[in-house]
């Protein structure tokens, strides 16, 4: 029985079809050799067979016979084309043909033949023109010789090699090479641009607390762990299996890495079910020979379509969902939000340009005035800082702050608010000399205390502007402060030394260690805003006021009569009797209603600072606000500045 194919190799596994070619003529003369030479053809252990002009095998050796498991006399009179299957594919015949007719030299493929016993085998197929030996006198064309070499064995290894290359050994999953290729040829549009959901998925995840593991047991238990994962991620994926795309792609990306990918996928709740499923099957215990050890997992789940989805932009979402999910709080499962990493993105880049911005000058400083409860008049201003930024506008601190104290920019910043404020405090000071001066407020973050010689540079910018040093007051945090020992204590107290005023900023909001505040060198306390909005309101008429001069300074977080929380002002009075035992003077934050003004300057709370009085402002309306400043209470404040 004749050989048959069963088509040619996979792409991916084999080279072109054609492997060589000449674009000459090859020589065509004689139609056989001597006899010699059929004697070589006959006895040659290179499966072979002459062809004519036809392509019809004239005579085969015993080897091909051999080969295609079949007698070689009744090889003769076949298509050469259907023994070796050069006509499964049209780039292969066309070059085969181009050999028959004498414009191409030779063709060499690779194909998957079929014996008559139903075995198959690889094998490499060349098809050249015989020489011409001058012995025919007929006028015949040579024809071709056909040459087939079992090449079995050797795909065999390369298979082999490629499995080793594409999985990963320690868990026998596919490794991130193989993840990456089904994932790029997924998103080819010849994938799905026939038939699919034209959308793909993948859950990427990460073992919760896996180092751990191997510190604590070692790397060979915690292979052993990994190898466990690796089962159930599997057999989870194939419970999940979806009756379009099948079971999802279980790969281990690297280290405690894992991906399920899910091609044609139907949309992000087959996803989010994947996932739950996924930490489901993680959550039982794990049996490991005498061990029995527990692990979450954190996925970070992604679903789009796949047109115009590149392999990068695709686990670049995936990474950073993945990220969300530890720092939600591990152990769940998170789904990609557009609006999400489009904060993260413009997040990324102010951080990237931080630094230049200092540099370029983008930062300005407004100040909030904080007010005298007793007599209304401006006992201080605190300096707050906006970024000018070119493309996102005019940023509050709380907008990048956070990322300045995190790549340590905040250390020249703050150098700069610092020399900014006390020339700008020293400047009222000289265009104001019949006014008692005002003492201006710096916020300062912990890093600077630790990153920068502090003291020094307080000391230098005091001598540079000429400064008193008790017109400059330093703000920090609560948990900043309370937690403070060595290097940030021996600061604080050098600064307080020098005659700087220490202020905690947001007290009753952190540790609150009332033990330990006895001991600093702290002599301001700003109380939260939180109490100060917590207060109720007198009346139903104070409660109308108050609403109204809430909505117009527009911050939506004016107390309100549902809001109210009577705790709030036994807590700030109790805190202001605390402070003034202490000998400390005591700061309202938030003052945003008269109402809230009288009840503070009632419980004894020394200065206010709020909406009430002005929004942070510019320099020169600092000025103004000086130059109008009387004893006429909270209303005559609000008149110099208002709200801008």
């Amino acid at each position: 029985m004749n050989g048959t194919s069963e088509g040619p190799a996979p792409a991916a596994d084999l080279g072109p079809a054609v492997t060589e070619s000449d674009d000459g003529l090859a020589p065509r003369t004689g139609r056989t050799g001597p006899p010699a030479y059929r004697s070589v053809f006959t006895a040659a252990p290179l499966a072979m067979a002459v062809v004519d002009a036809e392509g019809l095998v004239v005579s085969a050796n015993d080897t091909l016979g051999t080969l295609l498991g079949t007698d070689p006399a009744a090889l003769a009179g076949a298509v050469a084309a259907d023994l070796v299957d050069l006509a499964s594919d049209a780039g292969t015949w066309h070059a085969y043909r181009e050999v028959l007719r004498g414009h191409r030299s030779r063709l060499r493929c690779t194909r998957r033949l079929k014996r008559a016993d139903g075995h198959s085998l690889w094998a490499q197929v060349t098809v050249e023109p015989l020489a011409d030996t001058g012995d025919s006198g007929d006028g015949e064309a040579p024809g071709l010789l056909l040459s087939v070499a079992d090449v079995s064995a050797r795909r065999e290894l390369q298979a082999r090699l490629r499995h080793l290359q594409m999985h990963d050994p320690v868990t026998r999953l596919p490794n991130r090479a193989l993840f990456f290729e089904r994932l790029t040829a997924a998103l080819e549009a010849e994938s799905y641009e026939h038939g699919g959901t034209g959308r793909i998925g993948v859950c990427y995840l990460d073992l919760d607390g896996f180092k751990a593991v191997n510190d604590t047991h070692g790397h060979r238990v915690g292979d052993r762990l990994l190898a466990a994962v690796a089962e159930r991620l599997t057999r989870c994926a194939e419970e999940a299996a979806h009756a379009r795309s099948g079971a999802p792609l279980v790969a281990r990306l690297g280290g405690d890495e894992f991906a399920l990918l899910v091609e044609d996928s139907t949309g992000t709740d087959q996803l989010a079910e994947l996932a739950a499923a996924v930490l489901a099957a993680l959550q039982p215990p794990f049996e490991l020979a005498d061990r029995r050890l527990s692990v979450t997992a954190s996925v970070g789940v992604v679903e789009r379509h796949t047109a115009g989805t590149t392999p990068t932009a695709l686990m670049q979402a995936a990474d950073t969902t993945l990220y969300w999910a530890k720092a939600d709080g591990r152990a769940r499962w998170t789904l990609f939000d557009p609006e999400r990493n489009a904060n993260r993105m413009t997040r990324q880049a102010l951080a990237a340009t931080l630094r230049p911005a200092i540099e370029r000058g983008e930062f300005a400083l407004e100040y909030q005035p904080l007010v005298g409860m007793e007599d209304g008049r401006v006992r201080g201003v605190e300096a707050l800082i906006r970024w000018n930024h070119p493309q996102f506008g005019v940023l509050a601190p709380n907008r990048f702050i956070a990322l300045a104290e995190e790549d340590g920019s905040i250390v020249p910043l703050g150098r700069w608010i610092l020399r900014t404020a006390c020339h700008q405090a020293r400047r009222w000071q000289l265009a104001h000399p019949d006014e008692p001066p005002i003492f201006v407020s710096v916020n300062v973050a912990v890093r600077q205390v630790w990153d920068s010689d502090l003291v020094a540079d307080v000391a230098r910018t005091l001598e540079e502007t000429g400064l008193a040093p008790e017109l400059l007051q330093l703000e920090l945090t609560e948990s900043a402060v309370m937690g403070s020992a060595g290097r940030p204590l021996q600061v604080l107290k050098a600064l307080s030394d020098m005659g700087v005023h220490i202020a905690i900023d947001d007290f009753g909001t952190g540790y609150s260690n009332l033990a330990y505040l006895s001991r600093l060198p702290v002599s301001v306390l700003k109380l939260d805003g939180a109490f100060v909005r917590g207060f109720q309101y007198e009346s139903v008429s104070e409660a109308a006021v108050s609403e109204a001069a809430g909505a117009g300074a527009g911050t939506g977080t004016g107390a309100g009569a549902d809001g109210a929380n009577p705790a709030d002002e036994v807590i700030v009075e109790a805190m202001v009797q605390l402070a003034h035992r202490l000998g400390l003077t005591v700061t309202a934050e938030c003052v945003e209603t008269s109402a809230q003004a009288t009840r503070l300057r009632r419980i004894g709370c020394d200065t206010g600072q709020g909406w009430l009085y002005s929004r942070p402002v510019a320099p020169d309306r600092i000025s103004a606000l000086l130059g109008h400043a009387g004893p006429g209470g909270p209303a005559g404040v609000q008149a110099g500045v208002g709200n801008p």
